[in-house]
Parts: C-alpha cells; sequence; structure tokens
C-alpha cells in the first residue's frame, strides 16, 4: 500500500471521488456530505478491517446518504457527498493533520492505515480528496457567477454513545466564525420543535479540526450550518425522510429571516 501513486490508488472499477444529486437544483441551498460514503479503493482491501467495522461509525457518518438525498429534493438544492470512506481520507480533515488518515479510530486500530510514508498519503490526497473539494470550489465559484445566492449546509450524523457516554441529543447545529446568522436561526427554529433535543456545537463544536466548511463558506462570507443529526434516529429511509421534513421545514425558515430567501 506505501507504494501506491495517485494514478495507481484508483482502477477503472473503482467510482468516481464524488456523487453529485440533483445538480441543477434551483433552491440557494447547497448541500455536502462529508462523510456520506464508505468506498474502499480496490487496491487498498479491505485496510485490514472486519466487514462489521466497515459499516461503523468509524468508517462513515450513518444515515447521510439517505438523509441527503431526501433533503435535496425537498429543497430543490444539488447534494454534493464523498463517495469514499472517511477511513480513507477524511475529507472535513486539513491532509497534513494526523487524523485525516488515522490509525486508531475510536479505539480500533485501522491495519492499512498504519505507518503510511507521504508517498501514500499524498495518493489519497490527490485521488480522493482533492477532487470533492475541486468540485465543491467549482459549484460556488459558478454560482458566484451567475449571481446566485448559496447557503452551505454541510450534512454529518453521530454516535449515540461516546467512550461509555451517552449523548442525548437528537441533532446539534454547528457553527463558528463568517456568516453565522442563519445556523443561529437555524438552531432556533429546530428548537421550536418541542419534541426535539437541540444541541449548540454539540456533540461536537466547529473549531480548527473541522475544514470544509471553514475553508469554502468563510472565505466567501456565505452563510452556512454544520448539521449532526444522531445516527439512530436517521438508520432507515423512513426515518431519513421523517428528519429531511424537519430539516426541510427549519432550513427554509432560517433563510427567510436572515437570508431573504
Amino acid at each position: 500500500m506505501a507504494g501506491l501513486t495517485a494514478n495507481s490508488l484508483l482502477g477503472a472499477d473503482d467510482p468516481t471521488p464524488f456523487g453529485l444529486f440533483n445538480a441543477e437544483g434551483t433552491s440557494p441551498f447547497l448541500l455536502i456530505g462529508d462523510h456520506a460514503g464508505s468506498a474502499l479503493p480496490k487496491s487498498l482491501e479491505d485496510l485490514g478491517l472486519a466487514p462489521s467495522d466497515l459499516e461503523r461509525h468509524i468508517a462513515i457518518d450513518i444515515g447521510v446518504f439517505g438523509l441527503g438525498h431526501a433533503l435535496a429534493s425537498l429543497l430543490d438544492a444539488p447534494f454534493l457527498h464523498q463517495v469514499y470512506s472517511r477511513l480513507v481520507i477524511d475529507c472535513n480533515r486539513h491532509p497534513a493533520r494526523p487524523d485525516a488518515i488515522p490509525a486508531i479510530s475510536d479505539h480500533t486500530p485501522i491495519p492499512g492505515n498504519a505507518s503510511l510514508d507521504m508517498g501514500a498519503r499524498t495518493a489519497r490526497t490527490v485521488a480522493i480528496r482533492a477532487p470533492y473539494h475541486a468540485k465543491l470550489s467549482a459549484m460556488l465559484d459558478e454560482r458566484q457567477a451567475a449571481g446566485r445566492p448559496t447557503i452551505l449546509l454541510s450534512l454529518h450524523s453521530f454516535t449515540p454513545q461516546m467512550d461509555g457516554i451517552a449523548r442525548p441529543w437528537d441533532v446539534g447545529v454547528l457553527h463558528s466564525l463568517g456568516e453565522t446568522g442563519f445556523a443561529h436561526a437555524l438552531r432556533d427554529a429546530l428548537a421550536e420543535q418541542s419534541m426535539l433535543n437541540v444541541g449548540d456545537n454539540v456533540p461536537y463544536a466547529m473549531d480548527e479540526t473541522d475544514y470544509t466548511v471553514p475553508h469554502h463558506a468563510f472565505a466567501r462570507n456565505l452563510p452556512y450550518a454544520e448539521i449532526e443529526v444522531r445516527q439512530d434516529l436517521i438508520g432507515s429511509s423512513d426515518a431519513q425522510a421523517t428528519w429531511a421534513g424537519r430539516l426541510s421545514t427549519a432550513a427554509q425558515w432560517a433563510a427567510e429571516r436572515t437570508c431573504g430567501s
């Protein structure tokens, strides 16, 4: 594995590094899923993991693929998502960070990621991470050139328990710098739904570990929100449709009050 180059990492039978659903969506929303996929390049085999590990939260944001498609349909928005597992390379991390290609994730060793040389890390960055971010940049540039407003919604999901500690929130809205008004309004709109336990920058806070939203939204002064839904709540297509409805209603309410959309 250490000797693979960017040209040899992905073969003819491997999928492209990103998927794009509803590319012609007309709303101001642009949805992204950094961790929506679970594919592995054939050249990396199974990274030394059991099949069950590749279905866990360490490998994929469970439920986001279906949630993103359902929400994109309701909002008439494009949904750009990563196809490959976050264990191959985490597209929401700067590639120089050690956790961009973790050797251990939630106490589980990842043998195929151990002791990678710089060439192997670069191959994954060039073949998988770079095309995803280049596509997102191009879409944002095209929308700006056309005078189209954009609200960037980054979709994630979180495991109900971490390190033996229960995480009671149903959904969290993450934000940091830049145009935070939409994220605050989205948080408040979700909190109006009395059955929901809504977290503000929990179970994660947007900080220096995040890459995608800070890199793409802050520099362009775009309204944005990073949404984290608890994974056990979006494990089926019916549950994903239910949550897409909740998020669609809240997002449109927040956009009307902060972005004039």
